[in-house]
């Protein structure tokens, strides 16, 4: 199988630039302070919502790979197996994190309620 580096860095930045709106660039200088900038004051955000959010947010994510498996499977041929594998992987790593932050809480929640009064 003969890959091109051009066609697959091609078809990498097409893909971000779907997800974030904009061309990366090799050797672009990235600031650390560019994805804070998008939020006014986090903390004056309701941590409820902000969790419903991130929950919602990974049920979209599933929902959408489970979509592309069902058309990969009954033949839709404008869906690609490697869009598909790559869909699902996203909603797996997504899944995974959710767990980890809800052990994250447990954890917390636990320690918080095992300190004497």
């Amino acid at each position: 199988m003969n890959i091109q580096a051009n066609n697959l860095y091609a078809e990498l930045q097409s893909m971000a630039s779907q997800v974030s709106g904009t061309t990366i660039r090799p050797n672009a200088e990235i600031s650390p302070f560019q994805a804070s900038d998008r939020v006014a004051n986090p903390s004056s955000a309701n941590f409820g919502d902000l969790l419903s959010q991130a929950l919602n947010n990974v049920n979209d994510i599933q929902q959408n790979a489970g979509a592309l498996k069902n058309a990969l499977e009954t033949g839709d041929r404008s869906v690609t197996l490697a869009e598909t594998m790559i869909a699902s992987q996203k909603a797996g790593i997504a899944f995974e994190a959710t767990v980890q932050v809800r052990n994250k809480l447990v954890e917390a929640y636990k320690s918080i309620m095992s300190m004497p009064v």
